[in-house]
């Protein structure tokens, strides 16, 4: 059986945003050591299914062969994200917006708060977006009371910094 190669474009090999909190850290921790735990029967599985004979009509060998090239690259991208790992600190430098901070904008009256994190933790429903989008990076490096323009999709919008907390 002949393995299909993907093309690649240009969302193949983003590697992961090395900032994580340390709950995260600790969640991807618990992720490896449970694929770390589970890989010796992986392996065990195809080990007995490659017993059963011709590997080319053993449709059983090759799936189980699959999992566990799946787990094991599953394995490689954890560990290489958790030593790349760079851990958000709380910071108590409140007149600077820097990652980690949750920060209080209004326009046009209304206020929003945002929770600035690594790419891999933004929930924007729950307010929490990356340093690397266009309102995080935006409030990146500025200070309590000052004014930011933001050019998002089709408009410009302009921000006042509130609250660092």
């Amino acid at each position: 059986m002949q393995v299909p190669i993907r093309k690649p474009s240009k969302y193949s090999n983003i590697k992961p945003d090395p900032h994580l909190t340390e709950e995260k850290f600790k969640e991807l921790k618990a992720k490896l050591d449970k694929l770390l735990k589970n890989r010796p029967q992986a392996a065990e599985e195809v080990k007995r299914l490659a017993e059963m004979g011709d590997f080319s009509e053993n449709a059983g060998y090759q799936l189980a062969k699959g999992r566990l090239r799946g787990m094991n690259q599953r394995i490689l991208d954890i560990e290489e994200h958790l030593n790349k790992a760079i851990i958000i600190k709380p910071i108590v430098n409140k007149e600077r917006v820097e990652l980690g901070h949750k920060v209080t904008i209004e326009t046009k009256g209304q206020q929003k708060t945002y929770l600035i994190l690594g790419s891999s933790e933004t929930n924007p429903l729950q307010g929490i977006i990356s340093h690397n989008s266009p309102i995080g990076s935006a409030l990146i490096g500025r200070k309590l009371g000052e004014m930011i323009k933001i050019h998002l999709a089709d408009k410009e919008v302009e921000y006042k910094i509130v609250r660092i907390e």
